[in-house]
């Protein structure tokens, strides 16, 4: 449940914060106020497309917050998978700062990308936009809407065709890459024999290039090196009177004639020995060192061909000797399978037969999941349908196959509809109005949010094209949906209104040089005021009064027969 909205500096709205409750939830307003605003900035929180026009005038940056009940089972599974903490209370904080060029998203106070916040939103809040009924338009719509249904089952069906599908699709893939005339043969043949012998010959060894450029490196610096090591020598050595060596040796000798004359004298003393061991050891090395950087010329240039060689073969074949490797094996492979291409070409014929018949199972096995779930579905949407001031309708899910198959199998999904008696049933776009779409769509919602553990629902007026009975019947149905969701719903209509378990205000004042919209919850007769207005303008006549008085009461009947 969505308990509390945040909102700072969106467009007119400088600083707000509504506390939503159960149950169902009103919102209502002059045109232009700012509804739909609320509702956006919900969006905005959970990963919407953000504009800096939507900063408001004069702000650095914006700020959107929702407090969710997050004790849901699902909630508690997803923040697992995100390695987010829970925080204490259960509560879920999502949070969003939005500056020009940048926004930074939370989850409980840990930064998230988007779309980390949009996968977590799935699980706590459906909003059902303005103009989302017209989706039902596409026929598209109409499958997702059936798979939803469909549960666990349709899940793993699902998943059998798409692997299945791309299984097929690689093979024929495959089948077209490799299917070549005698020529062609030939040519591959030729070339493939090349390269592999070209490789073969060389017979490479992994790391054996990088063992060669060092060893190539020294070759080449030997010189410089052997000239740097012998000053060194000179310098440190005993073969000149100046060298370090020499009179280290006079120190140590220096030293020792006086040194059992106190211990700290022979404590000294140790120290220079160990200098002039280390020193002795250093020369030594050095030589060593010198002798093995001699080489022969002839080595010298064997190598040289060596790098050289693997340098092209590198350049022709992949950027490492590894990869030299492995295209001489795939050469090989390549020679291998022309030796039997006909084989070859047979094998794959016959997987690809025998991935076709997997698909064609898996796709039957998916057609029979919709078949029969469509059938429950479109028995439960034509009685929401009934309650929703649809006298005579009829409804149905017509799953029909297709020659093409896809990923999601090969069937055709279309919703049809029959709203007047004798007439046949024909798709939803050839018969449905506007308010007919919004209503199908509440039907959709409401039989939908029994199959999931989503516990807040939105509408932003679901009530567009509707008036009268009608009105009051879709009020009914967003009441008993309320009994089990919380729903929040931005309405213009008084028959919904007066439906409300908490009814909140949006309003828009202005001075001369600002202009703000804000949110507050309406008590009982501040409520009743409000539905005057929906019912007769801003006069606020004793007819509209008592009207509103009536309107009321018929929904607080309605509440107590449920």
């Amino acid at each position: 449940m969505l308990q509390s909205l945040h909102v700072k500096n969106l467009a007119l709205i400088q600083e707000t914060e509504v506390e939503f409750g159960s149950g169902l939830n009103i919102l209502t307003g002059e045109t232009g106020a700012g509804k739909s605003l609320l509702i956006g900035s919900i969006n905005l929180a959970l990963g919407g497309k953000f504009d800096k026009e939507m900063l408001r005038t004069g702000a650095e940056s914006a700020l959107v917050e929702l407090v969710f009940e997050g004790d849901s089972v699902r909630v508690r599974e997803k923040l697992a998978q995100m390695e987010l903490e829970e925080s204490e209370d259960g509560t879920v904080i999502i949070s969003r700062k939005m500056q020009a060029g940048k926004s930074v998203c939370k989850i409980n106070g840990e930064t998230v990308t988007a779309k980390q916040v949009k996968e977590l939103a799935e699980a706590l809040i459906d909003i059902h936009g303005q103009h989302e009924h017209q989706s039902l338009l596409n026929k598209r719509k109409h499958m997702e809407i059936l798979d939803s249904y469909c549960g666990e089952e349709y899940g793993a069906a699902a998943e059998a065709v798409a692997r299945e599908y791309n299984r097929c699709r690689e093979l024929r893939k495959k089948l077209a890459e490799d299917t070549m005339d005698e020529e062609t043969k030939a040519r591959e043949r030729a070339l493939a024999e090349f390269e592999w012998q070209e490789i073969e010959a060389a017979r490479l060894q992994e790391g054996e290039d990088e063992e060669l450029e060092q060893r190539y490196r020294l070759m080449v610096n030997s010189k410089k090196i052997i000239e740097s090591l012998s000053e060194s020598c000179r310098i440190t050595g005993n073969d000149s009177d100046e060298g370090a060596g020499n009179a280290l040796g006079r120190a140590l000798r220096a030293v020792r004639s006086v040194s059992s004359y106190d211990k700290r004298l022979e404590e000294l003393e140790e120290q220079l020995s160990e200098i002039d061991s280390l020193l002795a050891d250093y020369n030594r090395d050095v030589a060593e060192y010198m002798n093995d950087c001699e080489f022969d010329e002839e080595d010298f240039a064997v190598m040289e061909e060596r790098l050289n060689l693997l340098n092209h073969l590198k350049g022709k074949y992949g950027k490492t000797i590894g990869d030299v490797i492995s295209y001489g094996q795939g050469r090989q492979e390549l020679l291998e399978k022309l030796e039997d291409y006909d084989a070859y070409v047979a094998k794959l014929e016959k997987e690809l037969a025998e991935a076709e018949k997997e698909m064609e199972a898996a796709c039957r096995k998916l057609t029979e999941i919709r078949r029969k779930n469509g059938l429950v579905l479109q028995q439960l949407l034509q009685d929401a349908l009934v309650q929703l001031n649809f006298l005579t309708v009829e409804f149905e899910i017509a799953v029909r196959p297709e020659q093409t198959v896809t990923a999601k199998g090969w069937d055709d999904v279309e919703f049809l509809i029959s709203t007047n008696p004798g007439e046949p049933l024909k798709p939803l776009s050839q018969v449905a109005s506007g308010g007919e779409l919004s209503r199908v769509m509440l039907a959709i919602k409401t039989v939908l949010a029994g199959r999931d553990d989503i516990d807040t629902l939105i509408f932003d007026e679901i009530d567009a094209g509707i008036s009268g009975r009608t009105a009051w019947k879709v009020s009914e149905q967003l009441d008993t949906l309320a009994h089990t969701h919380q729903v929040i719903c931005i309405t213009h209509l008084p028959q919904i209104a007066a439906m409300a378990d908490r009814h909140f205000c949006i309003e828009k004042s202005s001075t001369e040089d600002n202009t703000i919209t804000d949110i507050r919850a309406l008590e009982e007769e501040e409520g009743m005021c409000e539905l005057a207005r929906l019912l007769g303008g801003d006069e606020l006549s004793e007819a509209a009064m008592s009207n509103a008085r009536e309107m009321r009461a018929r929904a607080e009947e309605h509440k107590e027969q449920k």
